[in-house]
């Protein structure tokens, strides 16, 4: 069951649905008109404007926070002050690819592993672990992991052996180089600027390469795959090819656009890279 629903963009902005509540949010690749006449615009319950201290303007009072079924998985979403809601629907385009890699190592690896990195509330977590992969999930807000803490709960995988970490990815890997730590399958979101548990920040641009060649020492002996996606305006998919090409000489790679889709137009959400080692 799907209660996510992508309704137009244009002017700048995009409507979405999310469960019994449609929002407008920012979309600086939307510089076409609306398809939808004006008042489909008008019903929306609230608005996010991208202020100093960001802000929404609420059309209808709904509730603080709400829960949401996104392909079967369910998710609490909460608007915050930078324009977010807790979910990135565009990820789940992948999800099916991410499926297909899991069941396919599972056979010759049981206790398939999977790091995630930047994993935010986790919704990649949940989908990986409910395909059976044994996750860590990494971000560098407490509130974020409390977040992904809250949705693996809400979909039944308290139990499931998930690793919540807390902490500066860079710190974190070169831990686990040294510990001698390795995984099947890394999926990293890196966002274009962020800063670490403890302040450390983080620039795509500069720090990108070096962050995939520590992605590559835990990788195992046998690796299933590594998936990155990225919201950075000034990455192209061919930029991204070049850059994982780079690091991973051999196999396969594989890049493209993140899309949300209706069935009048399809709107640009971001890119992926992915790598498989045949």
């Amino acid at each position: 069951m799907n209660e996510y629903h992508f309704i137009d963009s244009g002017y700048g902005r995009k409507l979405e649905r999310f469960g019994p509540f449609t929002l407008i949010r920012p979309c600086s690749q939307a510089l076409w008109a609306p398809f939808l006449p004006q008042r489909e615009w008008d019903r929306a319950d609230a608005e996010f404007f991208r202020t100093p201290k960001g802000e929404w303007v609420e059309k209808q009072s709904h509730a603080k926070s709400w829960n949401v079924l996104l392909k079967g998985l369910k998710f609490k979403l909460e608007k915050t002050s930078f324009g977010h809601v807790g979910l990135f629907p565009e990820h789940s385009e992948l999800w099916p690819w991410i499926q297909n890699n899991i069941e396919c190592a599972k056979k010759r690896e049981p206790n398939f592993s999977l790091l995630n990195l930047f994993g935010y509330s986790g919704s990649t977590t949940i989908f990986a672990a409910k395909c059976g992969a044994q996750v860590c999930h990494l971000d560098a807000s407490p509130g974020m992991v409390e977040r992904a803490r809250e949705n693996a709960a809400l979909n039944k995988l308290e139990k499931h052996p998930i690793r919540w970490i807390v902490d500066d990815v860079f710190k974190f890997l070169k831990r686990e180089v040294k510990r001698q730590k390795k995984y099947e399958s890394v999926i990293l979101d890196p966002p274009s600027f962020g800063r670490g548990s403890r302040g450390e920040v983080f620039k795509i641009e500069t720090q990108l390469i070096e962050l995939l060649k520590l992605v590559k020492s835990v990788l195992s002996d046998n690796p299933s795959f590594v998936l990155l996606t990225c919201h950075t305006p000034g990455i192209s998919p061919l930029g991204l090819k070049n850059i994982l090409s780079q690091i991973f000489p051999e196999g396969v790679i594989e890049v493209g656009e993140l899309t949300l889709n209706t069935t009048h137009q399809a709107l640009p959400g971001g890119i992926y890279g992915k790598w498989t080692p045949q």
